[in-house]
């Protein structure tokens, strides 16, 4: 692992000036912070092991599904509303903040795609972000995602920037999706879109960038290069990395800055299957963000597989197995072991897009472990600042 120079942020979740100061050192310095989607506290407890083996910042993300899941499948959310999904995304949320300063890493809060038909879900994560500045001075989450890139695009920058002028007041960044990742993730069907729409022009992403930056610094722009979601066979998916430095490029000569200057946050979405060399290219063209679902997922369940391939023998009663028949299996079948299997071979897995990504050691030689009490305490122990937490 090389040796650099040692990252400005403290460890636990960064937000506002700490989270651009992480981005600025990740574009300045050529490599990309991983953004795990979770579904549990276990996926979550994976992805901050991850980081603390790698010596390296992360982003740990929910979407609404995911936060549908957390919440719990028993509890549905009325239709036009989504207090059930943003409770569950509020629930992770604060489990990271209660650990994250344990595992001596900077981590990301974010919220992944939201489209237009899942705004109430947006507007109450913004609610819960709103009542944690007011009692602690900072969001809840660090970040979230609009994705509105269905819609046509004079509609979608202006949502983006209403909204951003609402988020900018308690320090919150903002991602945005111009031009559409193909494929199908979480229940967002892009499979049959115009191919056409798979590539956002340099024209497109600056007008997000005119729009935007008269409110403020903090917000990303995840445009579109030919990326799919999930793993296809290689060859059916064609991204064209180069096309962000032409973003940059068009972007920089706007605002009459130097050439190779890279004044655009870049988030590529779509990653799974991707070269290295790809991979490699977004990141030169000041990629700060990668985002990764279906490795992982696969990690996990293989993980779970490969524990239940190997004590098949003790799995398949609560007493009875091939050391007597009155031999009980407990310490096999503990939910504890399998998820632990699983967790482990996630972290591998988001050890491997560390390296991928050039993130491994970033934290450098002198990055302190050590972090004040995690504020998500004060904020379970009974400070009440709205509904949400009353």
């Amino acid at each position: 692992m090389a040796s650099y120079t040692t990252l400005p942020v403290a460890p636990g979740v960064v937000t506002g000036k700490d989270l651009i100061t992480l981005l600025d050192h990740a574009k300045a310095n050529g490599y990309a912070i991983p953004a795990v989607n979770v579904s549990s506290s276990s996926t979550a407890n994976a992805v901050l092991e991850a980081a603390a083996k790698a010596k390296a910042p992360v982003c740990i993300q929910v979407s609404q599904g995911g936060g549908a899941f957390l919440c719990g499948k028993g509890i549905a959310d009325p239709k036009g509303s989504l207090p059930a999904s943003a409770a569950g995304s509020v629930a992770v949320a604060l489990h990271v903040r209660a650990v994250a300063a344990y595992y001596g890493v900077p981590v990301i809060l974010h919220s992944d795609h939201c489209a237009k038909k899942l705004l109430p879900w947006f507007d109450k994560m913004l609610e819960a972000d709103a009542a944690y500045h007011a009692a602690f001075g900072e969001p809840l989450f660090s970040s979230h995602m609009l994705d509105l890139s269905e819609e046509p695009d004079d509609e979608n920058v202006a949502i983006c920037a209403k909204y951003f002028a609402k988020m900018v007041k308690i320090d919150l960044f903002l991602e945005m999706e111009i031009g559409i990742t193909g494929g199908e993730e979480d229940g967002v069907n892009n499979e049959d879109v115009d191919p056409a729409k798979l590539y956002t022009t340099p024209e497109q992403v600056f007008a997000v960038h005119a729009a935007l930056a008269p409110i403020g610094a903090g917000f990303s722009i995840a445009a579109a290069f030919g990326n799919v979601h999930g793993v296809y066979k290689p060859g059916n998916v064609v991204l064209s990395p180069h096309k962000l430095g032409e973003h940059q490029a068009h972007a920089a000569a706007e605002l009459g800055l130097a050439k190779g200057d890279k004044p655009l946050y870049l988030v590529m979405h779509g990653g799974s299957g991707s070269t290295d060399a790809e991979i490699g290219a977004a990141v030169s063209h000041g990629v700060v963000k990668m985002n990764i679902d279906t490795d992982t997922q696969w990690a996990y369940w293989d993980g779970v597989r490969a524990y239940e391939a190997k004590h098949k023998a003790y799995l398949q009663s609560q007493i009875g197995n091939p050391d007597g028949a009155d031999k009980p299996n407990k310490s096999k079948y503990d939910p504890r072991k399998f998820i632990r299997a699983g967790e482990e071979a996630m972290r591998d897995r988001v050890c491997v897009a560390f390296d991928k990504l050039g993130t491994n050691g970033r934290l450098g030689e002198g990055y302190a472990a050590n972090a004040p009490e995690p504020k998500a305490w004060n904020f379970l122990a009974g400070k009440k600042s709205s509904s949400w937490f009353g």
